[in-house]
């Protein structure tokens, strides 16, 4: 029924609302999804990223053990596998080329200072490097060509060609460097002195 004009009552209109399962609608639930979704990706608990980092982590750290241990094994096989005589070279390195065969005289004693050695030669023409350093309390030890012994300065003690003890208070034999004699050439390793307590004749080497 519609009111008489005049009555001071406005025209009622009926007010359209859209129906469910319109596009309009779906359109709106569709975007809605997305934002959520949106907002799950974004948000992203603390936990988790510290979970992943630390994974990360220990997976570059594995990494990098596996290497060096890998380098490691590569080394030792190669050190292993190399030739004996390239192994002469000791902890250091250390080589003092003495020189010829020909140029030492048997029994005879010829001072090697930058290396801190004797290097004696023997009636049988064996080679031992002997250690300038007293075994009683480290004195350095001069070879006196005339009696054909070290004598020790400090307190007398006596060393014949070979290093052994002829007069105490020294308590064991001079100390010896590794010979090697290669191509006719006489060379010695001075990066570790080796005790003994007395002389063998497999201490000295022969060309």
């Amino acid at each position: 029924m519609v009111p008489r004009s005049g009555d001071g009552v406005g025209v009622a209109v009926e007010q359209m609302k859209p129906k469910k399962g319109t596009p309009t609608s779906r359109r709106e639930a569709t975007a809605s999804r997305q934002d959520a979704a949106a907002s799950r990706q974004e948000t992203v608990p603390p936990g988790v990223q510290t979970t992943t980092s630390r994974r990360s982590f220990l997976w570059k750290l594995s990494l990098a053990l596996g290497g060096v241990a890998l380098i490691e094994y590569i080394l030792v096989a190669l050190d292993f596998v190399q030739p004996r005589r390239s192994r002469f070279r000791g902890t250091n390195g250390a080589i003092v080329v003495a020189g010829p065969l020909d140029r030492f005289e048997r029994n005879s004693v010829t001072a090697f200072p930058s290396g801190k050695f004797y290097l004696a030669r023997l009636k049988d023409g064996g080679f031992l490097a002997l250690s300038r350093t007293c075994t009683h309390l480290g004195c350095t030890v001069p070879w006196n060509a005339k009696e054909g012994r070290f004598v020790c300065p400090c307190h007398a003690s006596a060393f014949d060609i070979a290093g052994q003890v002829l007069s105490p208070p020294a308590p064991r034999p001079l100390d010896f460097y590794a010979v090697r004699i290669e191509n006719g050439i006489v060379k010695v390793d001075v990066s570790k002195p080796l005790k003994r307590r007395s002389f063998e004749p497999t201490q000295a080497v022969y060309s």
